[in-house]
């Protein structure tokens, strides 16, 4: 036999096995569709990384619509932040409010997603929980990115809720 009908002959017989293999499984194994963000299992990401690139990024501009060091708005930060870490976020507040899994106000920790009702019904504002009521954010009024904390006046009275998107767990429902 001539090596060009060697060749086609083994490729035939390579296809077929492929065929033959995945009948085999069908119906055991149906085929699921691409997870979708906000699907379970939450994002594995180490939170003490995110906070870690979140914290690193103290005193950049705050920019409406900015979502690099150059100048973020307080999602473009938080999308910029997961984003570093594999973890893609939507572009707005009200949409990353969406996504993981609600978060009791007594179980935040350091990674979680923070929000707030500010300029507009809803979550409107958005930043990254740090652990021991602090979370770190792309606030307009003083124009860098930086710590607060949760139960200060300001945030305390405009508090919306908390979502985990990264973890090995889901959280607990509030």
């Amino acid at each position: 036999m001539s090596s060009s009908k060697c060749g086609r002959a083994a490729a035939l017989l390579l296809s077929g096995a492929l065929l033959a293999t995945g009948c085999a499984t069908a119906g055991r194994h149906a085929p699921q569709p691409f997870p979708r963000l906000g699907d379970a299992p939450l994002a594995r990401a180490d939170p003490y990384r995110v906070t870690g690139t979140a914290l690193s990024l103290r005193g950049a501009p705050y920019v409406w619509g900015g979502d690099t060091p150059a100048g973020f708005d307080c999602s473009g930060f938080t999308q910029y932040v997961y984003g570093r870490h594999g973890v893609r976020l939507p572009r707005q507040a009200a949409a990353q409010y969406q996504v993981g899994a609600r978060v009791g106000r007594d179980d935040i920790r350091a990674g979680d997603l923070v929000f707030f009702t500010t300029i507009a019904p809803g979550a409107s504002h958005v930043g990254v929980a740090l652990g021991d009521d602090e979370f770190v954010h792309a606030p307009s009024e003083r124009g860098v990115v930086r710590v607060e904390r949760l139960s200060g006046s300001y945030w305390a009275r405009r508090w919306l809720g908390a979502r985990r998107v990264i973890g090995n767990e889901r959280a607990a429902a509030d």
